[in-house]
């Protein structure tokens, strides 16, 4: 039933706007591991009945460890999928009990020892760092476990205290600013060593084995979202425009069956644009093209603000520019969230 709503969705963004081809699919949200390798097969096989996939489609599905099994790993390779991305977080009891999670060190080495076993040859890894742990050498031991594992991909970032949650009403004692720096530039070393290359502040690769998914969101990309709780971005003549649909999943799923209103479409103003293409840009470690940036802002007015934000970025010694080409200094990678700011 719930594929059949993702392709009512599907119907209805293709009858709004044009998609030539897609380059990558990301199954994520929640916990898509536990659909069966059957409904995986049904999902894919109604997008290519659909749309046009590149012979190179990057087919990503996220999973976390609990809910994972070897038999549903080979079935998903079996109908498509050609990368997946597991949510470990750390390989510690201790630690992941003071997160919330649900999975264990036993649970994430059985998923990733499974994934390997069904044939996948990109995966990737989430980790974090920055976490409660009375092991100052927590997080190296985190990251060689999994390289242990090898694999293509490792998205490691830090963990952080969202207002509105539980962690912030009572967090838990995490490691001073100092030893987070020293964590951070250890782990950075560990895995330059270990052969991945930094492209996005939180995205390490192997060589050729980048998210051409997420580079797509970071370089402002279009892209189409369908299913409960999902975000898609498309511009038009008309602009530039996100799209969010139902996030109730079975809200979501009575609505698309019953071609009742899913979404809600927001127009981005023309003065967010640049706050809105910076603070994704900004993540990449090659930076960006101004002309690419300029080609979303027609308005003079607001090319002399860009232009005055840079200037003020330079100034503090945040990014760099050659050949039109900007991209951030080491102080500027560092410090994100202030340059970021400099622009919104």
């Amino acid at each position: 039933m719930y594929v059949n709503a993702l392709m009512r969705d599907l119907d209805r963004e293709c009858s709004v706007q044009s998609v030539e081809s897609i380059s990558s699919i990301f199954i994520g949200g929640g916990t898509p591991s536990l659909f069966s390798g059957n409904a995986i097969n049904a999902l894919l096989d109604g997008i290519s009945n659909r749309l046009t996939l590149t012979d190179d489609v990057e087919i990503t599905l996220e999973a976390n460890p609990g809910s994972a099994d070897a038999s549903r790993f080979k079935h998903y390779k079996t109908a498509g999928v050609n990368r997946i991305s597991i949510g470990i977080q750390s390989f510690s009891n201790a630690c992941l009990t003071a997160l919330g999670r649900a999975h264990n060190a036993v649970d994430s080495c059985d998923a990733l020892d499974a994934a390997v076993g069904a044939g996948f040859d990109n995966m990737n890894i989430d980790l974090m760092f920055g976490l409660p742990s009375e092991d100052s050498s927590r997080t190296l031991k985190d990251l060689s476990q999994a390289i242990s594992f090898n694999p293509q991909h490792i998205s490691w970032y830090q963990l952080t205290i969202e207002e509105n949650t539980a962690f912030a009403k009572k967090p838990p004692m995490l490691p001073s600013h100092d030893e987070i720096c020293d964590e951070y530039e250890a782990g950075q070393i560990l895995l330059t060593e270990a052969g991945f290359s930094q492209y996005e502040i939180s995205a390490y690769s192997k060589q050729g084995s980048e998210s051409r998914h997420n580079l797509n969101y970071w370089n402002f990309g279009d892209y189409v979202g369908i299913g409960a709780g999902a975000h898609g971005k498309r511009a038009s003549s008309e602009g530039v425009v996100r799209t969010e649909k139902i996030k109730n999943p079975d809200r979501y799923m009575q609505s698309a069956l019953s071609n009742k209103k899913i979404h809600t479409d927001r127009f981005i103003a023309e003065e967010q644009l640049i706050g809105e293409y910076m603070i994704n840009a900004l993540r990449l470690k090659n930076g960006f093209c101004i002309d690419a940036l300029l080609a979303n802002i027609p308005k003079l007015n607001l090319q002399a603000h860009f232009f005055e934000c840079l200037d003020s970025a330079y100034t503090k010694n945040f990014l760099q520019c050659e050949d039109r080409w900007v991209k951030p200094t080491p102080l500027g990678y560092r410090f994100l969230n202030d340059l970021q700011l400099i622009f919104l």
